[in-house]
């Protein structure tokens, strides 16, 4: 990480939403990109979060991105906060 890149966290939804039981593939799929980067997500029935490197963070986005649509995700609703801290 370079000593100036901001600390961004990602939040985002997949949709269609799956009632109870295993998370919906293209859940699964987002999760597990942010993971092969390295980056430590959030997990849970509602949505994903992820904080880190905006250096590492956008690019992995980029793929969850990729990944949900390509699972069968029909909506992703992201939000993207720098920390100005």
């Amino acid at each position: 990480m370079h000593p100036t890149d901001p600390q961004v966290t990602a939040e985002f939804t997949t949709e269609p939403f799956h009632g109870e039981g295993e998370p919906p593939q293209h859940a699964l799929a987002a999760r597990d990109r942010l993971r092969e980067a390295g980056l430590e997500p959030d997990f849970g029935p509602l949505g994903t979060s992820v904080t880190g490197a905006r250096d590492a963070v956008l690019p992995a986005i980029s793929r969850v991105l990729d990944s949900a649509l390509a699972s069968g995700a029909h909506r992703i609703t992201l939000q993207v906060t720098v920390d100005e801290t």
